[in-house]
């Protein structure tokens, strides 16, 4: 039986619970997870807690911010003139949209507040300054 290693191609099921009981994900009554291991379908905190876990292994971990999403930083908070969006697709609050940067690289932005000029938009990741917990059930371990 296959240990999951760099590369391993995994099927498994997965729940995430905020620190106050939220369950922002849950895989566990519906359809697994898959993915390989590497490719960013999950973030680096959570794939080395993953390593040496062979298929049938259940693991639940809590991970702090540090090693997943980061911490909220207010900086990451912008205020964008309200001309820059199309006329035809006025922003709303708790919308999330994609904003392209300078460099061509696409970031979301929560919008949290729409003015007559403005709107101030959240750039921060939604999961960022949670403690996460991640319990994870192994379904199947491949190499590829």
């Amino acid at each position: 039986m296959s240990e999951i290693a760099p590369g391993s191609r995994i099927t498994m099921h997965l729940s995430l619970t905020l620190e106050d009981g939220t369950v922002a994900e849950d895989t566990f009554d519906g359809e697994p997870l898959e993915f390989t291991m590497g490719d960013g379908s999950l973030n680096e905190g959570l794939e080395m807690a993953l390593y040496g876990l062979r298929a049938g292994d259940e693991q639940t971990v809590t991970m702090t911010p540090d090693q997943t999403f980061g911490f909220y930083d207010p900086e990451n908070i912008h205020e964008v003139p309200l001309s820059d969006f199309p006329a035809d697709a006025r922003p709303e609050e708790n919308q999330i949209i994609v904003f392209t940067t300078p460099s061509g690289d696409e970031v979301a932005g929560a919008i949290r507040k729409v003015s007559t000029d403005t709107v101030l938009v959240d750039f921060n990741h939604p999961l960022a300054g949670h403690d996460l917990l991640y319990r994870v059930k192994i379904l199947k371990v491949a190499r590829i």
